[in-house]
């Protein structure tokens, strides 16, 4: 895998993080009454401005991974999805105040290692 490519997929893996990031920060800031409807709530939902940021990076997420896709195999590229685990973490103690415990760590050390065995073979 070229350094370009590489850079394609580590984008495409990291507007998909911060999308999610995005989302998140988007329902929590909504205040909606229990007592509204499904389609209430689902309307508040599609409007946040996080949520349609969240949406927007996904989409330019998308598109870059599709270029990826297009010139490696399912089966080399796909694991690297695996990098959002990592990137989700990361963005949720920056953007979210959320914490890291040492078992997490641990995991996310695991996922990443595995990546790099990954990119070595590809």
């Amino acid at each position: 895998m070229t350094l370009g490519l590489f850079g394609i997929v580590f984008a495409s893996v990291t507007l998909s993080a911060l999308g999610q990031t995005a989302f998140k920060l988007g329902v929590s800031k909504i205040d909606i009454p229990d007592a509204a409807s499904v389609l209430a709530k689902a309307m508040a939902f599609v409007f946040s401005p996080f949520v349609l940021l969240g949406l927007t990076l996904y989409a330019v997420g998308t598109v870059l991974w599709l270029f990826a896709l297009r010139q490696l195999d399912l089966s080399v590229a796909y694991p690297f999805v695996a990098m959002s685990f990592v990137m989700v973490a990361l963005s949720s103690v920056v953007f979210l105040g959320e914490t890291l415990d040492p078992m997490r760590i641990v995991g996310l050390s695991l996922i990443i290692l595995g990546i790099l065995v990954i990119a070595r073979t590809a």
